[in-house]
This record gives C-alpha cells, structure tokens and sequence, in this order.
C-alpha cells in the first residue's frame, strides 16, 4: 500500500538511477529519465491517498491567447475543488519561462470557472529549476498581481500539505 508519509522520499528516489549488477559494465553518467507523466502519477497517488478525488487532464477552458486550456489534475475534496498544474524540470529547459504565464493562465481558470474551483496550484518538482528559489520565494509577486486564489509550490510543499488537508 502506497504511504503518504514515504512521499518526500519517493520523489527523490525518482531522480537516482538503478544500481548496475556487481561486474556489469558500467553505464555512462546517469541522466534521470523522470518525466512529467511520472510526476503526475506520483502527485496524482498523493492526493488519493489524502482523500482527494482526481481527475487527469481536464479541460477548463481557454488560455488567454484563446488555445485550450487543459489542467493536469482536478483535485475534489468535499466541497473543494482544485486546479493542479504540474512541471517537471530535471535539467535546465524552457519549463522555467513558462511558470510566470502559466500563473496566469490559472487565474483566467479560476475567473472562467465562476466558483466552480476554490484555488489553483502550480507545483514545481526535480532539480533542474535556476529560479526555483526565486519563484517559491515570492519573486514574482511584484510583477505578477494576480486577483484569483492561485499558489506556487514546489513539490515537498505541496505534497505536506495535502498530506495536511491544507491545500
């Protein structure tokens, strides 16, 4: 059975490779192959195992240049509902400039949902992140002034707090 509390550990255990067999040759440096699915399949467990009700890869209208908007996870608590955006980044990549705009794009959510979601998180998971400590920092408030309930976390944060009944 899938243990809530294994979960920090579980995500680090994503980024190490598979020992090789005593005398086998040995590969060339590890490249984590995690990807993005691996990371909605881990939070997606989490959130169950909170007693959140999940679906994947919901539909919640437009983005603001008027493309689909489709959101990882639709987290269902009671009377909670909750938008989940989810990105993965083990080496440096684009992920990082898409965060600021796809705050954005979680607030339209939010307003174009009319109540139906109570908040929105972004959850930032791997190591490959050069503004991660910026981003969870608070360092894009001052430029981005949202006026819908949307939250920035890294991964450990979130999963806490889920853990917590605090989302």
């Amino acid at each position: 059975m899938f243990r809530l509390w294994l979960l920090p550990l579980s995500l680090a255990l994503l980024a190490l490779p598979l020992a090789a067999e005593p005398g086998s040759p040995q590969p060339s440096p590890a490249r984590d192959t995690t990807t993005g699915k691996d990371f909605e399949k881990l939070v997606g467990a989490a959130l169950r195992e909170s007693g959140y009700q999940v679906r994947k890869q919901v539909p919640v209208g437009t983005r603001p240049n008027g493309s689909k908007h489709t959101i990882d996870l639709l987290a269902r608590r009671g009377e909670r509902s909750l938008l989940i955006s989810l990105k993965w980044q083990e080496s440096s990549g684009t992920a990082e400039q898409k965060v600021p705009y796809e705050l954005i794009c979680l607030s339209e959510a939010l307003k174009q949902a009319r109540g139906a979601h109570q908040a929105a998180y972004l959850v930032l998971g791997g190591e490959g992140w050069t503004l991660k400590k910026f981003y969870l920092a608070g360092g894009l408030d001052r430029h981005l002034q949202l006026d819908q309930p949307v939250h920035l976390l890294g991964a450990r944060d979130f999963l806490t707090r889920a853990r917590e009944g605090q989302l």
